[in-house]
């Protein structure tokens, strides 16, 4: 039963990852007005809403396994404080903060129509600093930072979210032609 919890934490830290990954890319699907596969919008909002609630539960997963673990003996002010952790402070300090993100963007999603879109979106861009935050305590803290493969993943899949966030942002922001915003809001511009 000792290592149980451990590897509880593990899987529980690593599944949460995955699913954020999942998100991101769910919700860069949506912002860029992507369809994989014909998928209707409704569909990919509900899929990005449940993979974000099911990385926040994975989340609570892994700090209690943690908690429950005899190896490390964390204490609530060692997963809620960042730096009060004796073992790897700086690595443990990511996660919490990536906690902390990961709650506020959650709980500010599930409010949305109760507060200003501007306001709701800006919180809800931090899920790109969550996702970076994230990938930061993966590669860094537990027995599994020194894998090299798992590693390799973990770089591959956040470089590729930065280059695809990138490439939508520079799509948005690019200026649009005369032509390109008449077939856009039905309106002549002349």
């Amino acid at each position: 039963m000792g290592q149980l919890f451990w590897f509880t934490a593990r899987a529980g830290g690593i599944v949460a990852w995955a699913l954020l990954a999942a998100s991101v890319v769910w919700g860069l699907w949506l912002s860029g007005r992507v369809r994989p596969l014909g998928a209707r919008p409704a569909w990919i909002l509900d899929l990005h809403r449940f993979l974000g609630g099911l990385a926040t539960i994975f989340v609570g997963v892994h700090v209690g396994s943690i908690m429950l673990d005899s190896y490390t003996s964390f204490g609530p002010a060692d997963v809620l404080v960042p730096f009060a952790s004796s073992w790897h402070p700086l690595a443990v300090a990511w996660g919490i903060v990536g906690m902390y993100l990961l709650v506020t963007i959650e709980v500010t999603s599930l409010l949305r129509r109760h507060l200003p879109i501007r306001a709701w979106r800006g919180i809800h861009l931090l899920s790109y600093g969550l996702f970076a935050v994230a990938t930061v305590h993966l590669l860094t803290a537990g027995t599994d930072s020194a894998d090299v493969l798992s590693d390799g993943i973990a770089i591959a899949v956040g470089v590729a979210a930065v280059f695809v966030g990138a490439l939508l942002l520079t799509w948005r922001s690019a200026p649009r032609t005369r032509r390109q915003l008449a077939s856009t809001d039905g309106v002549e511009h002349p």
